[in-house]
């Protein structure tokens, strides 16, 4: 491959194809392009020298390097490359050109901001994906989705805002916007990156932009979404914070909220937004954990969750598409006319629930081991029972409630075939990095071997007899008792609801204490407005009175003078002041 070409980072080359998709009118010449960049960006990435600057810039004395790989960043831009390749073939059937150019930009954004060298132009990036995601939202069309997109974009870009605070804390104590990892949080702007990070990570509190955005994004743009956003901090918090004790229990925290929430959503596109939280919350601990078994998973684990939830969109996406709805309530039955629909969702769902010979068994497994290795045995039971909750919400629920379930009459077409080859090449990738080797190039080994820490990682056996049995044995614990609750009608029922989270607080309790204020003033404002301007012209007065050159210390001999000898003095003093200085 000519050397320029391996120069040329494939995010960019992603962004110039989005952007040109955006003004192409002839369809087949459209997604030619969204298809084609992707294939042509992994070729391109294949062929990269790793550790190295191979694209600098340097202004205002500010070197800004815009393309180095290395074994980090290498896993994630693949990833993102092959969800942007699976997100073109899934919509195909579409003719939205703002849809197909901004989804095409916001993955070259993702891949581009995971291949900066330095702060500088990692914040370039990161707030690029903010700018064109949230196009995908807003194309739903409808009033939800707009009120949705203004607070997706308003929390992305404060993100954005708080990580340049930050930067300029780093710059201006060191000198240098190098990517290097942060040893403490008491580093000159650490704390402000740290929480930038998070928002974009969705942490505890700072999450419900997820669940707010991603159920109301259209039917291709929530499938993008599942892709880039969260697992971009991944890498942030991979690549600045390692090893920092505190997001261990963050992230065990966000491994086990979600689930009691997804447990009674009834939107199927919002439980897969919770089962996000979930995931990432994996990937965050075992980063806080920071031992190279534990950042091998939390790497693995991206890589897998970004072909495993995006399936599990995908294959809601269809239902969508096909009935109008993802309302648990308002399906069941669909096995029967989206039978290979049912099967591509089926496999996403024993995926991410971390069934032996499937994706998530080998990278899960992984974060595991770590954090029982470490001692942290609340943090490890904190893992596995969101691990069981998984497979509540995520590998039962969903597959359940509409395919299974009740019968709900709905007799609609199967998927179109695009959306079908789309969930079929992430349901073989999904089962190909599960299985052990039995071809060149299948299997996790091949995962492994691309992991930052290679050797830590080939020494690493997954498929062991304790590790099959444990989870197997947690496994089907998870469906005994999904069984037993909807036996005992103890499960909770699947009907429309609001439900309530933390985001009440600011957005009801909060909105109703602005009002309350704005109520009380609207009545107690023109009194006090008349008293506090009364007050003020009558102190206005009194000063004029005293001090002007018709006022009291003027007309008295003994004062006036004294006023003219103070202004004497006080020219003197400041006129010696400035000579001797």
């Amino acid at each position: 491959m000519p050397a320029f070409l391996t120069a040329l980072n494939p995010g960019w080359l992603l962004i110039a194809a989005g952007l040109l998709a955006l003004f192409v009118q002839v369809r087949i010449v459209r997604q030619v392009i969204t298809i084609a960049a992707p294939i042509l960006g992994i070729l391109l990435l294949s062929g990269t020298q790793h550790g190295v600057d191979l694209l600098t810039y340097e202004t205002l004395g500010i070197t800004m390097s815009f393309y180095r790989v290395d074994s980090l960043s290498f896993l994630f831009g693949l990833a993102f490359l092959i969800a942007a390749l699976l997100n073109a073939i899934y919509a195909l059937h579409t003719d939205n050109r703002i849809q197909d150019g901004m989804a095409l930009a916001y993955g070259g954004a993702a891949v581009s901001a995971v291949f900066s060298g330095d702060l500088l132009t990692l914040f370039v990036f990161w707030e690029l994906t903010a700018v064109t995601s949230v196009f995908l939202i807003l194309q739903a069309g409808t009033r939800a989705a707009y009120f949705a997109s203004m607070r997706y974009l308003g929390v992305q870009i404060l993100s954005g805002v708080l990580l340049l605070a930050g930067i300029a804390y780093v710059w201006n104590a060191t000198g240098s916007l190098s990517l290097t990892a942060f040893t403490s949080l008491d580093q000159p702007g650490a704390q402000i990156i740290f929480i930038a990070f998070g928002i974009k990570a969705a942490f505890p509190f700072l999450h419900n932009w997820l669940q707010d955005s991603y159920p109301k994004a259209s039917v291709v743009g929530a499938v993008v979404l599942s892709a880039f956003t969260t697992k971009l901090a991944v890498y942030a918090f991979a690549r600045m914070f390692p090893g920092q004790d505190e997001l261990i229990w963050i992230g065990a925290i966000m491994t086990v909220f979600p689930v009691f929430f997804a447990v009674i959503e009834n939107d199927l596109r919002r439980v897969l937004a919770y089962s996000t939280n979930n995931q990432v919350g994996f990937m965050i601990c075992a980063i806080g954990v920071g031992t190279p078994l534990a950042l091998n998973g939390a790497v693995a684990h991206a890589f897998a969750d970004i072909l495993f939830k995006g399936l599990l969109f995908m294959s809601m996406g269809a239902v969508l598409y096909r009935t109008g709805t993802t309302k648990a309530n308002e399906l069941g039955g669909l096995y029967r006319s989206m039978p290979w629909t049912t099967l591509f969702c089926l496999v996403g769902a024993v995926s991410i629930s971390a069934m032996p010979l499937f994706s998530a068994f080998v990278t899960k497994s992984m974060i595991l081991s770590a954090v029982a290795s470490t001692g942290l045995i609340v943090v490890w039971l904190m893992l596995m029972f969101a691990s069981a909750g998984v497979l509540e919400h995520s590998g039962i629920k969903i597959p359940y409630f509409a395919f299974f379930g009740h019968d709900s009459g709905k007799r609609v077409k199967e998927a179109p075939f695009n959306m079908l080859l789309a969930m079929g090449m992430a349901s073989f990738l999904c089962i190909a990095i599960g299985l052990p080797a039995f071809l060149p190039g299948f299997g996790y080994e091949w995962l492994y071997s691309l992991l930052p820490y290679p050797i830590e990682a080939a020494s690493y056996q997954p498929f062991t007899l304790g590790h099959i049995l444990a989870q197997l044995q947690l496994l089907a614990l998870a469906v005994f008792a999904f069984i037993l609750l909807q036996r005992l009608g103890l499960y909770p029922p699947e009907k429309p609801g609001v439900i309530l989270d933390t985001d009440w607080v600011y957005r009801k309790a909060g909105y109703g204490v602005v009002r309350w204020i704005d109520t009380v003033w609207a009545k107690l404002g023109p009194a006090l407005t008349a008293i506090f301007r009364g007050v003020s012209e009558r102190t206005y007065d009194r000063l004029v009175d005293t001090f002007s050159p018709r006022g009291v210390l003027s007309r008295n001999p003994v004062s006036r003078g004294m006023t003219v000898w103070t202004a004497v003095i006080l020219s003197v003093v400041l006129l010696v002041s400035y000579l001797t200085s």
